[in-house]
């Protein structure tokens, strides 16, 4: 099975919980996922470019709200997220 960007938006969302703080690690996204670590660690870097996702400096990693909110669309077809420094 091919594990999407989306599929560990989900997980992380599933996992985490950004109102509250409530993080976790990439070891049980990958293994909600049945996937590798690389593998998620390589979605969770676009996912932290588009600021739906958060890794901590001790490696934690949770769902953004605007990851929360994104998913919360329930969007079925292709979405573009373009987010520029001003």
């Amino acid at each position: 099975m091919t594990v999407t960007r989306r599929d560990v938006l989900e997980a992380l969302a599933a996992l985490s919980d950004a109102t509250a703080g409530r993080t976790t690690t990439v070891g049980r996204v990958a293994a909600a996922l049945g996937t590798d670590e690389p593998t998620v660690r390589r979605h969770l870097d676009g996912l932290r470019a588009c600021e739906l996702a958060l890794r901590r400096p001790d490696g934690r990693v949770r769902v953004t709200v605007t990851g929360e909110e994104f998913l919360a669309l329930d969007i079925d077809e292709l979405a573009i997220l373009d987010f520029r420094a001003e």
